[in-house]
């Protein structure tokens, strides 16, 4: 910053994505999914939450850690477009920014004071991935904060492609229970670039330490094989 302060990390999530691919575009599209923000040492101080558990919803402020250190672009191709028509770097969300900085709404669904990691606070619909640095965390303000008559240039309802899901019984059985209606919002999302859609192609995903690996076709996508994640 330009007076010298150095922004540190006050936390880190820990998430059930082990990569980038298949984390949601956006938070609190799969509310199914959980995560905890873990406190950093220096500011595990039960009095700094002091309060917060009046407000049902989050604001994170996070660093795109896979891009830090890229070179940014004035403008970018974002992938709901085809990846074929640019747009200013500031009229999205690109994480190939200046400042590789994210913004993410998240809900709170309690905080945890006990436990080696505690006092820690759990959170549904965050779209970070495992170990993502958070900088700041805000109460979200509904007075504020909440715009029902904003509108959303390309992002606008409706631009999003959402896919049937099928896991067969044998494959869901290899899951923990609780991950599976988190797994099946993550690829009702339909995790795919927009611009790929070659139903003979295999994708594969990293979700909750298991290696996901599926096809789409149709508007169907077919969970084909569940296997333990590779480190």
């Amino acid at each position: 910053m330009a007076d010298g302060t150095i922004i540190r990390p006050v936390a880190r999530i820990r998430s059930d994505f082990g990569g980038k691919f298949g984390v949601p575009r956006q938070s609190g599209v799969v509310p199914e999914l959980m995560a905890d923000i873990v406190f950093e040492p220096e500011f595990r101080r039960p009095e700094a939450l002091r309060g917060i558990e009046g407000f049902s919803h989050l604001w994170l402020i996070w660093e795109f850690s896979e891009n830090a250190g890229r070179p940014w672009s004035p403008t970018v191709r974002p992938p709901r477009l085809g990846g074929n028509v640019r747009l200013g770097v500031f009229a999205t969300r690109s994480p190939l920014r200046p400042n590789p900085l994210g913004l993410s709404c998240v809900k709170l669904e309690a905080v945890e004071r006990r436990g080696p990691d505690g006092p820690l606070l759990r959170v549904s619909g965050a779209d970070l991935m495992d170990g993502t640095p958070i900088f700041d965390i805000k109460p979200y303000v509904p007075y504020a904060d909440s715009h029902p008559e904003a509108t959303g240039g390309f992002a606008a309802k409706g631009w999003e492609r959402r896919l049937e899901v099928e896991i067969p019984p044998a494959l869901a059985a290899r899951l923990p229970a609780g991950k599976l209606p988190a797994l099946a919002g993550v690829l009702a999302q339909d995790p795919r670039p927009a611009y790929q859609d070659d139903p003979g192609r295999v994708y594969g995903m990293s979700f909750a330490g298991f290696e996901i690996k599926f096809t789409v076709s149709g508007g169907v996508l077919t969970v084909v094989a569940v296997g333990e994640a590779q480190n």
